[in-house]
């Protein structure tokens, strides 16, 4: 079975920190990029900040830039999002997502998600 399970989300104040978490199971970690997306009700989900398979390159969207960083530990089976200087509008599910190309095709999993609520 494939999993991604997040976890580390909660309830913080504007200008706090919080580190979440991507636990992966079930097929090649170090084969799949990761990425964070999210999710806030009425708008469309984005993707926030992406990894590759070895680490070597990262993505960050402009919005958080400067404040989050996203690593992994591929010996652990495991991403971060390390969230700082949080702001009310980060607040929205947080979900880990994973994705390879391969010679058979395409595959990607989505984990269930993680609220993040980041009080003014």
């Amino acid at each position: 079975e494939v999993q991604l399970v997040e976890s580390g989300g909660g309830l913080v104040q504007a200008g706090g920190s919080l580190r979440l978490s991507c636990a992966a199971s079930g097929f090649t970690f170090d084969a799949y990029a990761i990425g964070w997306f999210r999710q806030a009700p009425g708008k469309e989900r984005e993707g926030v900040s992406c990894i590759s398979n070895r680490g070597a390159s990262t993505y960050y969207a402009d919005s958080v830039k400067g404040r989050f960083t996203i690593s992994r530990d591929n010996a652990k089976n495991t991403v971060y999002l390390q969230m700082n200087s949080l702001k009310p509008e980060d607040t929205a599910v947080y979900y880990c997502y994973a994705a390879s190309i391969q010679w058979s095709g395409v595959y990607d999993y989505w984990g269930q998600g993680t609220q993040v609520t980041v009080s003014s």
